[in-house]
């Protein structure tokens, strides 16, 4: 069967790749466009690990076909610092030891910034709503509410309670 074009916005910059039909956005990422960030956990749409921002809204992008991305803004891991800093949800992660085994990481960073850009000062039940659809193996999901509620206060540049 013949490729179909995509074009879409990835981390802000312009992006086309060719795609087999039913391939989804997830193998699209990394194979055509060469991102390696969206990372493949279960593949069934249940762990979270291939969370992407599509124009500004968490998806799994094992379960989002990659033709319906056409036009799209995707953001990934990948975009979300882009320069030589981390991004404040990154650098909360690392501080706060929210990442251990990584495998959760890159899903919980993209939820997190997705519920950050819409509510800037969430609470706690907030936080944990935002990452639900997100498994975590090792951390028992303190320390990740805690980076988040801290990366809030450091975007908002209040001080850390």
């Amino acid at each position: 069967m013949p490729k179909t074009p995509v074009t879409f916005t990835l981390n802000g910059a312009e992006t086309g790749i060719f795609v087999d039909p039913g391939q989804n956005l997830l193998e699209a990422l990394r194979r055509e466009a060469g991102d390696l960030s969206p990372k493949f956990g279960c593949g069934q749409g249940t762990c979270g690990a291939c969370t992407v921002l599509i124009d500004g809204a968490p998806h799994l992008s094992c379960l989002v076909l990659a033709q319906a991305a056409e036009g799209a803004a995707i953001s990934t891991n990948g975009g979300l610092a882009p320069g030589a800093d981390l991004h404040p949800l990154q650098a909360a992660f690392a501080e706060g030891f929210a990442a251990q085994c990584g495998f959760c990481t890159g899903g919980m960073l993209m939820a997190a910034k997705a519920l950050l850009d819409h509510n800037p000062r969430p609470s706690r039940e907030e936080v944990i709503e935002a990452i639900s659809g997100n498994l975590c193996r090792c951390t028992g999901y303190d320390p990740i509410i805690d980076a988040i509620l801290d990366a809030a206060n450091r975007i908002q540049g209040r001080a850390i309670a």
